[in-house]
């Protein structure tokens, strides 16, 4: 990093300009009167030209080596300016300059906020502090000049100004110098009132020829030296003003009362100028300069002879050696000029302002001891000062440099109001040096120090010291955030209001986007209030609006920014109108606009369902205009006009918007007269043209919005009024009725808050753009809110009753579909298609009218009839209405629907109706109508079946029904069960009122029974196929002495429903042909209380599918023998011949071998048979006999790695197989075989003649992956057969 010069910082800049020669200003009013015809003073005439920057002039002062002066400058002062300052003047003057600083700077009401470039922030101070910061703190360092403790403010000469027009002008140049009317710091001995004087002789032009003028110059230089004495001719334009181009006192006036600065200087011609440029610099090189380089060297041999030297440093210590011992005075003691200590300092002070800063180093370090001896601490103060200006100057000691500047603004702090004014000049250049090397974290400390007790002083200090930590690297954004803020409190206690909201706007630039929501509420809140209080209402509102949605602060904070804000408003005295308007918050996210081209809808509901699912519904509905298959998006788009690419509505119907309204405080807000704004065009060829102005016109928001008229006879809007409760959300529907065609847009949504303030939205802004890589998007109108409108067409209206809101499982209602045509106009080819048919079928025209539930149960003269129902006429396709059906006027059209609730959950029905309305419209030639209704399924009735194969027949099973009631409050009565299947008979093995002596089921009761399954005996009759006549039989689970009301499950809708649950419920492969189905008819015991059950059902239907009568698989088998005989065993052994029935219920061959094993017995009695598991246990279901743990016998490895030999510990066995020890047979599909058995018996006793092994095989038929879920084989163990054979007598 390369070094800087010192004096090229800020910090080197300022000492160049206010440590410099000081001239001392003696002027006669004749000579300010010709100034001030320039609107001018003599002193202001002077000034601009005391600054020079070509400057070249040798000067050598205490050493022998010269050096020489390429800058210089002199400070002018008229003598009654050369005093000491006064506090209270001092102070008021700085309140002028701040205040005046607060209205040149205060921010235009129509400004954006400042913006923080942290680029610029690290390379140039001045680019991101105000500039007005610079002009006070010269200020500051100005008020504390001509203090007696220094000498670079004691005048180095005296220029005398006497005009050619006074009378006797040698004598007022002697009158001047009386020591009367000298600066009381000559006259109390604080300065030399022996200092050099200039004469100066001024020429006014305009009063005549400067021949008088030469005469009394010759005279003055015979009076006071040629060298001391000048001419100076001025106002030399008499014709006309001369006009500056780059006027040179522009820069240097600050009264806003004096004259315009392109007056300045009028009559002084560029002649004029140039002669005071000369006046002006001869008078530094020609004198004060070789003045200055004259007292630096006399003085420096003064000092010399009398301080330097080991003997003269001994002598100053012994003589000031009693002094530290003295009394501790803030004033110190006082020096006269003549003093060595004051010809010290002003020896070293002189060398400052010639740039002889070692010379000066070395005097300050020589005086500063004296003064802490003498603890003339103010003195002592102002030298270490001037050290450490001096360090920073040479960059010989920043350590040293910096301890100086603490050490002097540390004592000056000590000598409270004496030293407050130095206290400040010393603090800031501290901070200059400071900034220098970068260090403003430790500037803004030297800030915090400096601010003092004043109000006002503090917060100029403290807004900069926030400034150093926007400049510091890395930039501290939230401390200049905070400080600024700080500041800006301390503006407002002394009312600057003008820089308190200066320092807000600056502090909003660094919260703004952050998530500090409480500093953010304050400053915005705070700005709001400042600006109503300079009547700047607007303003004001535009920023309180920015904390009215503070979901964050108290309630009690709620009320107040919510209460001034409608103060404001209400001062305004006028409706007052912001876009997006904070409160009440609008989601965006939740806006939906329907409207209805083609698509109609009968219900809210049926808005808000999914399109892609009314897509998937309306798919084979909806006319196709090619072979190949097209979405329903470009189907619609070949119905409409290519020329018209935005959404189409129908004159006459509704557009709606819903969109969602938040509170988000906690105390009720009124919100009223919510409606869309919107804009309609008589032409739709304005398209193009309108997109144009709606994207241009984006910018100007209100005016925007206040143009659009909701009053437009073209269309219609609806008004909602609405109360929002403390954190309360509500979604509102908003509606725009157009009444012609044309072109309609919704532009946004307008209301009013608390009947004050107007607010908008504007749905185009809120809506986030989407940006596509590699392509640049217009930035046109959002087509989801432009609508061409046509004339009226048709629109069906629809609806379904009465359909519950509520039901319980199985719940079967009989429903009604109601179609009205409001228009003149008929509609025909009516389609319709349902998206759930488990729950909602479409009934019969004919039974429309029929009463339910009697439709439903079994006639005796029509028992026939109802078994060639085919279930297989219902299927998931579209219902086509009967040819000719047109709906027309306010005649309903009825059809009847019916309706089971299948399964317990919340179910969506959705069904779509599509119509045709001929050519009464070129551009939509169809349209569907949309219903959705939700329907919430309660449980009821839980069911569950298990079989179970009897052993004594092949074809009758055995079914336990299991019943429980899952409701918390409800009865039901179990009317009715029917199976469902090939030929299949059910009866009840108990009396119904043994299952149910309450006659009903009560709430969270179970209950079982049982019931014999059989294949039916009947024969079919003439015509029917027996493979697919399916026969229902029916059990009544009611006590007879209830009337005998029987159910028929195969008619309509009761058949229909089952249908689908057969689909619902189908098992993962097909093939087994021994299935059956139950269907459990129940009905409510008595009412229920629940107001959602408007219309109690009659009838519900539970529906069990795919129950397999095959337990073992395909293979079943019965042993057909005696169960009791008596033998003499006396004479032989016993020889019975017994019988096996095998069935295959398979629709394929079966392979079946039979082993028989000899038994293993215990002197004859009943014994049990250790053998191999069958491979098919998992396919047996029903109840079996299990073997006590007791009775288990112990058997060998050895012995179990034989299968199929059943052996026990002893040798003798109780009987055994005589007949075929394996037996092979091949069963055709669904039929029997037998086979016969024969055992011998040994002894009387009782014998389990189960110790046989039935292996079965069928053929794969070879389909892959899908045939392997099938068993193809198994072995089974043979069942309990029991056989006792008693001793004959």
């Amino acid at each position: 990093m390369a070094t800087i010069d010192p004096l090229m910082t800020p910090l080197g800049q300022m000492l160049l300009e206010e440590i410099t020669p000081v001239v001392m200003l003696i002027s006669t009013p004749s000579v300010e009167e010709a100034s001030l015809k320039n609107g001018l003073s003599f002193l202001q005439t002077l000034t601009p030209f005391c600054s020079f920057d070509n400057i070249d002039v040798p000067v050598r002062t205490a050493s022998d080596q010269p050096y020489r002066l390429h800058k210089f400058k002199l400070r002018l002062f008229y003598a009654s300016d050369v005093k000491r300052p006064d506090l209270k003047v001092a102070k008021e003057q700085l309140k002028q300059v701040i205040t005046e600083a607060g209205e040149k700077e205060f921010p235009d009401s129509s400004s954006d906020l400042p913006e923080i470039n942290l680029e610029l922030s690290s390379s140039s101070e001045y680019q991101n502090t105000p500039s007005w910061f610079r002009f006070l703190n010269k200020e500051l360092v100005r008020v504390a000049s001509f203090s007696d403790h220094e000498a670079f403010d004691h005048p180095v000469i005296c220029l005398l100004a006497v005009s050619s027009k006074d009378e006797q002008p040698i004598n007022r140049f002697v009158e001047f110098f009386n020591t009367d009317k000298l600066p009381s710091l000559f006259n109390d001995g604080a300065m030399d009132p022996k200092i050099s004087k200039h004469y100066l002789l001024v020429h006014d032009n305009q009063d005549g020829p400067a021949d008088r003028a030469s005469r009394i110059l010759t005279e003055m230089r015979s009076t006071f030296g040629t060298n001391d004495c000048s001419l100076l001719c001025i106002n030399s334009s008499v014709d006309a003003p001369f006009k500056h181009q780059d006027n040179p006192w522009a820069s240097y006036i600050t009264d806003s009362s004096s004259t315009p600065s392109q007056g300045l200087g009028c009559f002084l011609n560029m002649g004029d100028i140039d002669e005071i440029k000369v006046l002006m610099q001869d008078l530094s090189s020609k004198h004060i300069i070789p003045s200055m380089e004259q007292k630096i060297r006399i003085l420096n041999q003064q000092v010399s002879a009398t301080r330097k030297g080991f003997k003269n440093q001994i002598k100053n210590l012994w003589w000031r050696k009693g002094k530290e011992d003295g009394a501790d005075s803030l004033s110190g003691p006082a020096y006269n000029f003549n003093s060595i200590e004051s010809q010290i300092r002003v020896l070293g002070d002189y060398a400052f302002m010639l740039r002889d800063y070692e010379l000066a180093l070395s005097n300050y370090r020589l005086i500063s001891t004296d003064y802490k001896i003498d603890k003339a601490w103010k003195r002592y103060a102002g030298v270490q000062e001037m050290m450490g200006l001096t360090y920073f100057i040479l960059d010989q000691s920043r350590k040293e440099a910096e301890y100086c500047m603490e050490n002097a603004f540390n004592t000056y702090l000590k000598l409270g109001s004496l030293g407050q004014l130095n206290a400040t000049r010393c603090g800031l250049w501290w901070i200059g040096m400071l900034k220098a090397r970068d260090q403003y974290k430790e500037a803004a400390t030297v800030y915090f120090r400096i601010c003092g007790e004043d109000i006002l002083h503090s917060a100029v200090m403290l807004e900069q010291a926030s400034y150093c930590y926007l400049l510091s690297k890395p930039s501290m954004l939230r401390k200049y955030g905070f400080h600024v803020v700080l500041s800006g409190e301390q503006y407002k206690k002394c009312d600057q209001i003008k820089h308190a909201i200066r320092t807000y706007r600056s502090a909003l630039s660094v919260f703004r986007g952050t998530t500090w929501s409480y500093i953010n509420d304050h400053v915005h809140f705070h700005i709001g209030q400042w600006y109503a209080s300079l009547g700047m209402y607007d303003v004001a509102v535009k920023h309180m609006t920015e904390i009215l949605s503070c979901s964050h602060q108290s309630k009690t904070t709620q009320e107040l920014f919510l209460g001034d804000f409608l103060q404001i408003v209400e001062k305004t005295g006028r409706t007052y109108e912001v876009t997006k308007l904070q409160l009440p918050v609008i989601n965006i996210s939740t806006l939906r606009v329907i409207y209805e081209d083609f698509r109609t809808f009968g219900s809210p509901s049926a808005a808000n369902t999914r399109e892609s699912l009314w897509r998937s519904l309306e798919e084979e509905m909806l006319p196709s205009f090619s072979a190949a298959k097209t979405n329903w998006l470009e189907l619609q788009s070949k119905l409409i006009l290519k020329k018209h690419s935005q959404n189409v509505c129908v004159a006459g119907e509704s557009v709606k918007v819903t969109i969602e309204f938040k509170n988000p405080l906690q105390i009720s807000i009124p919100i009223s007269s919510v409606t869309l704004v919107c804009k309609y065009s008589a032409s739709t060829d304005q398209v193009i043209s309108n997109e144009i102005e709606s994207s241009m016109e984006k910018d100007n928001k209100v005016d925007h919005f206040r143009n659009m008229s909701s009053d437009n006879s073209s269309f219609m809007v609806s008004e909602v009024d609405f109360l929002l409760g403390g954190g309360e959300t509500t979604m509102i529907e908003l509606s725009v009725t157009p009444k012609e065609e044309g072109t309609l847009e919704i532009i946004g949504v307008r209301w009013k808050l608390s009947g004050t303030i107007v607010g908008f939205y504007n749905f185009e802004l809120g809506q986030p753009k989407k940006n596509i890589k590699g392509r640049k998007t217009k930035d046109l109108p959002n087509e989801k809110f432009k609508f061409m409108v046509i004339k009226s067409i048709p629109k069906l209206q629809g609806s379904v009753h009465p359909l519950p809101g509520k039901a319980y499982a199985g719940d079967l209602r009989q429903l009604v579909l109601e179609l009205r045509n409001p228009s003149e106009f008929p509609v025909k080819n009516l389609k319709m298609k349902i998206s759930h048919p488990r729950f909602l079928i479409i009934g019969k025209q004919e039974t429309v009218m029929s009463e339910f539930p009697a439709c439903l149960r079994k006639k005796t003269d029509s028992v026939q009839s109802d078994l060639h129902a085919n279930p297989n006429i219902t299927s998931n396709t579209v219902f086509l209405f009967p040819e000719g059906t047109s709906v027309q006027g306010e005649t309903p059209f009825l059809w009847p629907l019916w309706f089971r609730a299948a399964v317990p959950g919340d179910i969506s029905l959705c069904m779509s109706i599509y119509y045709e309305m001929g050519d009464v419209s070129s551009i939509i030639k169809y349209r569907t109508l949309r219903l959705h209704y939700n329907v919430q399924v309660l449980p009821s009735l839980d069911v569950s079946f298990q079989i179970c194969p009897f052993r004594s027949s092949l074809e009758e099973f055995l079914v336990r029904l299991d019943v429980v009631n899952k409701t918390s409050s409800e009865s039901f009565q179990v009317c009715q069960l029917s199976s469902v299947g090939h030929q299949w008979e059910i009866s009840l093995v108990q009396a119904p009122d043994s299952i149910f002596p309450s006659q009903s089921l009560m709430a969270s009761q179970a209950i079982s029974c049982f019931f014999t399954l059989k294949k039916s005996r009947r024969l079919p009759t003439f015509g029917d196929n027996m493979s697919t006549l399916p026969v229902r039989s029916n059990a009544r689970l009611v006590p007879q002495s209830i009337e005998d009301i029987v159910y028929d499950i195969n008619s309509a809708p009761l058949v229909n429903f089952h249908h689908y649950e057969r689909l619902q419920q189908e098992v993962s492969y097909k093939g087994d042909l021994n299935t059956v189905d139950f269907v459990l008819i129940s009905c409510p015991f008595k009412s229920s209380d629940d107001p959602g059950f408007s219309n109690p059902s009659s009838v519900m239907s539970h529906h069990a599918c795919h129950f397999s009568t095959a337990s073992t698989g395909p293979i079943s088998w019965l042993v057909d023998g005696p169960q009791t005989m008596h033998h003499d065993f006396s004479a032989s052994f016993c020889e019975i011949s017994m019988k096996m029935h095998i069935h295959n219920s398979s629709g394929a061959t079966a392979f079946v071998r039979i082993d028989t094993l000899d038994s293993a017995g215990n002197g004859g009695h009943m014994n049990s048979v250790n053998v191999v598991q069958s491979a098919t246990t998992d396919n047996q279901a029903g109840w079996h006999d299990i073997t006590p743990v007791n009775e288990l016998k112990v058997t060998s490895n050895a012995l179990e790695t034989q299968p199929g030999k059943a052996l026990s510990l002893e040798s003798a066995s109780s009987y055994i197989w005589s007949g075929s020890s394996s037996t092979h047979l091949h069963i055709e599909a669904m039929s029997s075989a037998e086979i016969p058995l024969q055992i011998c018996v040994f002894s009387p006793g009782t014998y389990d003649l189960s110790n046989y092994v039935l292996n079965w095989k069928l053929p794969s038929n070879g389909q892959g992956d899908r045939d392997e879920k099938k068993q193809h084989s198994g072995q089974c163990q043979g069942y309990k057969y029991y056989l006792t054979v008693l001793q004959s007598t």
